[in-house]
């Protein structure tokens, strides 16, 4: 089983619990996107990303002050440590022990508009890049076309690794876009989150979110590689509901 994940725009890079670390796979990818966007004036960033002035000042700082040297010592961190967003915030890192991080290194992989395919314990440093960012390089307009067939090989290459062909996907659209699902060789199951209120069932985007880290978070905490383990997820007061499921979108309901 290989789990996806969306990153984070908010990021934690206060110390990490465990000295365990590895480099991300596509360095050299990183790179040139980072080069590409350090000719970018601040008024170009804000509007390539929909961010504020001060927000468009620090990530221009961010990309002037990269170094593909990653080290805990020099600011960088783990990448399933450093996001800090709702589907990360409620894991329990401080109970991993350095298996838990281990067997989560061949289990899960992180998208990343920056980094491609991110494992667990892939050293990065603050950075805002999302997927669907329009930042044209010579490859095309976009970074689905910068990465191209790059993050569908690595998953494949994961995939072999561990003998497996079942991907959980619990990424978002966004993210997922960035998979050639035809070249991808699994099969995909993408779990349905959704909340009872004001007199149905809908997806709420904060407890989606929340609910796919605490899958991720189960997935690798009970060591799950089948469907059929993955249907037993209740944390939280989720519970499967087989009635309205397919067998490539299971459906969790909560009402609380």
């Amino acid at each position: 089983m290989l789990i996806l994940l969306s990153p984070a725009k908010s990021l934690d890079f206060s110390p990490s619990p465990t000295p365990l670390f590895t480099e991300p796979e596509w360095l050299d990818e990183s790179e040139k996107l980072i080069k590409t966007l350090r000719n970018k004036s601040e008024k170009a960033i804000a509007a390539l990303m929909n961010l504020s002035p001060k927000l468009a000042k620090l990530n221009k700082e961010r990309y002037a002050a990269y170094d593909r040297t990653l080290s805990l010592d020099a600011g960088a961190k783990q990448s399933l440590l450093a996001f800090n967003g709702d589907v990360y915030r409620d894991w329990p890192f401080e109970e991993y022990s350095s298996t838990d991080f281990e067997y989560a290194q061949s289990h899960l992989r992180i998208l990343s508009g920056l980094y491609g395919a991110l494992r667990p314990l892939d050293l990065i440093l603050p950075h805002r890049l999302e997927m669907g960012t329009a930042l044209e390089t010579r490859r095309g307009k976009n970074l689905y076309q910068f990465w191209g067939s790059r993050i569908t090989q690595s998953l494949n290459n994961a995939l072999a690794d561990q003998k497996s062909d079942l991907v959980v996907n619990l990424a978002s659209n966004e993210y997922f876009g960035s998979v050639e699902t035809k070249k991808l060789k699994a099969q995909v199951v993408s779990p349905v989150f959704k909340d009872f209120k004001n007199g149905k069932y809908k997806i709420i985007s904060f407890f989606a979110k929340k609910a796919r880290g605490q899958m991720a978070h189960f997935l690798i905490k009970e060591r799950i590689t089948t469907v059929e383990g993955l249907l037993t997820f209740d944390l939280n007061g989720y519970h499967y509901d087989a009635e309205s499921s397919t067998q490539q979108a299971p459906l969790f309901l909560r009402k609380q």
